[in-house]
């Protein structure tokens, strides 16, 4: 009897010793899990691009693989409806973009999504500069020139954007308002084929921004006549700002901040906020930002919450001022 007491107490030990082993090799097998990181574009764009730089480097620093989805469409509807009804919460990031938290709650009716209630910040990633570009059979050469010309435009001169609703259709819809010119909208599906056709010449000038267009702009394929930025760009210093030429407060950029599904822990926001701003200040991720004219934006989860909440309300007033609809 004596013998079976002690063993039993001495195989208790060992099943209690086995567990407090296994416990933190289980919680390693989970946290080793891959991290999937959703983007509501194309392959091959330009969030795509700094969704996987800053993927590349984030996963080094958690020790898990993240793998980017890209699920395009329905002015990233349908990417943020998927991440909104994410069941395995830490383990979703999404690029939530100035369509996604800023726009899409004045365009549409109805979304599939609530964009303050169903994701929680992490930090903001970027903001695209956006710059008045124009054909290259445009004869302007600033921006007074620019307005000079479309006024002699009875029917309103066209302009390219990355699709209805986007930063790039907005801004100049600003612009349409700042200045009381006469435009026609031509919405494409994405800033690449709205590049194209400016560099062909079919649409004679867009607000584009600084990613899609900054390789053109270099080799004189396009010629741009403003930034609608505060201050000018340090890898376009020659570029003036619109302000500087007479265009008071006009400020407008594309944006992207990183979110999760909400109900993730704030441990794992912590984390993930953690493992992005040392991504943002590694030399990869700087190097890929330069080389696109991007503006880093590293900060807190309560920072990009304050920055989306004034966004959302500016770019309201202007759709409800406009009446721009998409259904």
């Amino acid at each position: 009897m004596k013998f079976n007491a002690i063993s039993r107490r001495s195989l208790l030990a060992v099943a209690l010793a086995a567990a407090a082993v296994a416990a933190p090799s289980l919680a390693s097998a989970q946290d080793a899990r891959p991290i999937e990181w959703v983007v509501g574009y194309p392959a091959g764009g330009g969030s795509d691009a700094v969704a996987r730089t800053i993927a590349d480097v984030m996963s080094k620093t958690l020790g898990q693989p993240i793998v980017v989805n890209n699920k395009p469409g329905a002015a990233t509807n349908i990417a943020a409806a998927y991440v909104a009804n994410a069941k395995d919460t830490g383990h979703v990031l999404f690029t939530a973009d100035f369509a996604t938290l800023a726009a899409n709650p004045w365009l549409f009716a109805k979304l599939p999504y609530n964009a303050e209630k169903d994701f929680v910040p992490v930090g903001m990633l970027a903001r695209f500069p956006l710059l008045l570009v124009v054909a290259p059979n445009v004869p302007a050469r600033n921006f007074q020139e620019f307005v000079a010309w479309a006024k002699r435009d009875a029917k309103g001169v066209s302009y390219a954007s990355a699709g209805v609703g986007s930063p790039h259709h907005l801004a100049a819809e600003m612009l349409r308002e700042r200045t009381g010119l006469k435009m026609q909208h031509i919405a494409y599906r994405g800033a690449a084929p709205a590049v194209q056709d400016l560099l062909g010449g079919q649409v004679p000038f867009g607000l584009i921004d600084s990613a899609s267009v900054q390789q053109y702009i270099a080799t004189g394929k396009l010629r741009a006549l403003g930034v609608a930025s505060p201050e000018r760009l340090a890898t376009m210093p020659d570029v003036p700002t619109l302000a500087e030429q007479g265009l008071s407060d006009f400020t407008a950029y594309a944006w992207q901040g990183l979110v999760v599904p909400a109900g993730t822990p704030p441990e794992t926001v912590a984390r993930f906020n953690k493992a992005l701003q040392a991504a943002l200040d590694s030399a990869p991720v700087k190097a890929r930002f330069q080389a696109l004219a991007l503006e880093s934006l590293p900060g807190t989860p309560q920072q990009m919450a304050t920055y989306t909440k004034l966004e959302r309300e500016r770019w309201g007033r202007l759709v409800q001022v406009t009446g721009i609809k998409l259904d």
